[in-house]
């Protein structure tokens, strides 16, 4: 564990690599860092890679959150991973995003601009933000109440390394039998650092997700965000719905979207040679 002291907060942050292309990782809701590990494992030597904890996520420091989760804003996200990298001394660098931190990385982008490369987002939250019903909290305190109920949610966002007959209400989710002893031990490990998310995640994510989705502020500055992105998007993804990933390809000026069918929510740890394939193809070239 290394933790870097930004101010109010200490965050951890993991490095595989010491190469001379530096990327970082910015993970999604209810992750951390440690999702991109299989990735890692798979790398040329070329590459660094910083994967960062959110504030309130993986061994970073959580923080009680505050009224309207303002501590926990995307934007406050955002602020904190730029402080990181002033910390670590990192001037330039690409991104690998996934789910929620490729929205946080839109505002990275726009923030400090000459500090970026290339963008490979895998599933990302679109500056759009993505809805969520005023009783969605219910789903996520179902969710947090048990490992067993957070191991269920957590399957579906990783939905080909189970048996599609267990994703259904009431089962219990098994394996399927093509995935590998480091993806299951990698998956249950994940889901042990889920259960330990502050309530500023739990719940600040999803109430800052929909504040953008109703504001829509941001949708109309992609046409401004010139870095080159490649967008990778699973045809099973749950979450993320298609239309949102062809709307982003369609507003950015240098933006490419890779459907991949037999996929969900989660590339890099479904099919991670895949996954690192297009990692090293795109932020090599």
């Amino acid at each position: 564990m290394s933790l870097v002291d930004i101010g109010d907060i200490r965050l951890n942050w993991r490095q595989w690599g010491h190469g001379d292309i530096t990327v970082v990782f910015i993970h999604g809701n209810l992750a951390c860092a440690d999702w991109f590990e299989l990735t890692a494992a798979r790398l040329p030597d070329r590459f660094r890679v910083v994967g960062i904890d959110w504030r309130g996520c993986g061994d970073s420091d959580k923080p009680a959150p505050t009224t309207d989760f303002a501590n926990y804003a995307i934007e406050q996200h955002a602020a904190d991973m730029l402080a990181v990298l002033d910390a670590l001394a990192i001037e330039h660098c690409h991104l690998a995003t996934h789910s929620t931190g490729g929205l946080i990385a839109f505002h990275m982008l726009l923030a400090q601009p000459q500090r970026f490369g290339k963008i490979l987002a895998l599933a990302p939250a679109c500056p759009s933000g993505i809805p969520f019903a005023p009783e969605s909290h219910v789903f996520f305190e179902i969710m947090k109440a048990s490992r067993k109920n957070t191991r269920k949610a957590l399957a579906l966002a990783a939905c080909t390394l189970f048996r599609i007959e267990h994703l259904v209400p009431g089962a219990e989710p098994k394996y399927a039998e093509h995935v590998t002893a480091s993806q299951r031990d990698l998956f249950e490990r994940l889901v042990d650092k889920t259960c330990g998310v502050s309530d500023g995640v739990w719940f600040g994510t999803p109430f800052h997700l929909n504040r953008a989705w109703e504001n829509g502020a941001m949708r109309e500055r992609q046409a401004g965000i010139p870095h080159p992105h490649l967008v990778l998007w699973g045809a099973l993804d749950a979450f993320i719905p298609r239309a949102e990933m062809e709307e982003m390809t369609r507003c950015m000026p240098d933006c490419r979207l890779e459907i991949i069918a037999d996929v969900g929510h989660s590339l890099n740890i479904e099919q991670p040679d895949l996954y690192t394939r297009y990692f090293v193809d795109f932020l090599s070239a």
